[in-house]
């Protein structure tokens, strides 16, 4: 289909979804069974003191590195947060959602010192999503330079993005959001609105992205149809990319990223907008939309940051997506098989905590930052 005829189709739907009337929610719940094993899980806070922090690296020898979405990034030494936050790291716009966003290390980072950030810039009236590069050396950022920027120019502080990922061949995945106020353009190849974009190491398109060809369409969009990706990772013995996005009032997904595909945001959506009216008639993908393979209904549990748990520590989570929950204060536990989501957990339920990270260690063991004015750096091991 042509980008014009796409994004057409877009509005049209969007007109669709102005013109429904507020309604009853009778979605019915999507619940999966718990899944049959497990693992008793003891949980410790590792550092606290962390303002909203969002993404999180495992240097090697021990330290990681803690970005803070006011602007800071930090550095945990021998389970300390040293005090001076590190220096070289851009200007950026904490706004709302914005802020500085992800930390992610290059896969050569031991010959290199390549580290990325992904952050918001600009200003309230027109700002974007844009990717820092600089080389790491003992808490500095050095000959940092922001290599890439998206073609958004878009106002207000919400639906960034700003997740990372490397992909096996060497090139990076960045996700984005469709800006809040601008979904329609979800559907529009000529701007990064709601798009997931595929770059080289210099923040150039990489080649063979299936839609550069596209008249019209940018060469580094790798997908398309999204909300707001706030979490991304790729399974290291399937290479499979996985992302989750974030719905309206319910409607969230978790999805399998593949290259061209259009995930139909915001033609085709389970969720509903705040008024309580239909965004679209539509709810069912057919085939020129990505179904996803889980949905979370009637309520969004806002899942930012994700893992697919390969380790040791926990066997009997081999494969499984570990899914943080900002709305729904939890860690969530998604088993996967033949690629379909057939049970589910919540982690840290009663605890009370808005989950923004969650990352695999070096040991195998399960690191969650939370999203508080006081967050913290939590580590969860078997109890047993």
């Amino acid at each position: 289909m042509a980008i014009t005829a796409i994004y057409r189709s877009a509005l049209a739907a969007a007109g669709l979804g102005l013109l429904a009337a507020a309604c009853a929610d009778n979605r019915e719940a999507v619940e999966l069974p718990e899944p049959a094993t497990g693992h008793a899980v003891s949980v410790e806070t590792l550092v606290d003191g962390l303002e909203h922090p969002w993404g999180l690296a495992f240097l090697p020898g021990g330290d990681m590195l803690v970005t803070e979405r006011t602007g800071q990034l930090r550095l945990i030494r021998d389970g300390a947060l040293v005090e001076a936050p590190v220096s070289g790291v851009p200007e950026v716009l904490a706004l709302s959602q914005g802020g500085l966003f992800d930390v992610v290390l290059a896969p050569d980072f031991e010959e290199t010192r390549e580290v990325y950030l992904s952050f918001a810039s600009g200003t309230a009236r027109s700002n974007n999503t844009a990717l820092y590069r600089a080389r790491y050396e003992d808490g500095a950022l050095l000959d940092g330079e922001v290599i890439w920027t998206s073609q958004m120019d878009k106002t207000g502080g919400a639906h960034f993005g700003g997740r990372i990922a490397f992909m096996g061949d060497g090139t990076l995945l960045l996700t984005l959001g469709d800006g809040f106020e601008f979904r329609e353009e979800a559907q529009n190849l000529a701007n990064h609105f709601g798009a997931i974009v595929r770059l080289n190491r210099d923040g150039s398109p990489a080649s063979g992205n299936p839609l550069a060809g596209e008249d019209g369409a940018l060469a580094d969009i790798w997908t398309y149809g999204h909300r707001n990706v706030q979490g991304i990772a790729i399974d290291p013995e399937t290479g499979v990319v996985w992302a989750h996005e974030h719905g309206p009032r319910g409607g969230d997904e978790l999805n399998i990223i593949e290259g061209g595909h259009n995930y139909g945001w915001p033609i085709v959506t389970s969720g509903l907008d705040y008024s309580g009216a239909r965004i679209s008639p539509f709810a069912e993908h057919g085939d020129e939309y990505t179904a996803p393979v889980r949905e979370w209904l009637p309520n969004s549990i806002a899942p930012s940051g994700l893992a697919i748990y390969r380790g040791g520590a926990f066997p009997n989570w081999n494969g499984d997506m570990l899914i943080g929950a900002l709305a729904g204060q939890a860690l969530h536990r998604v088993v996967i098989a033949d690629g379909e989501a057939v049970a589910e957990e919540k982690l840290l339920a009663d605890e009370g905590l808005r989950i923004r990270d969650v990352r695999i260690g070096l040991d195998g063991l399960v690191y969650v930052l939370t999203d508080h004015a006081n967050g913290a750096l939590l580590r969860l091991s078997p109890a047993d």
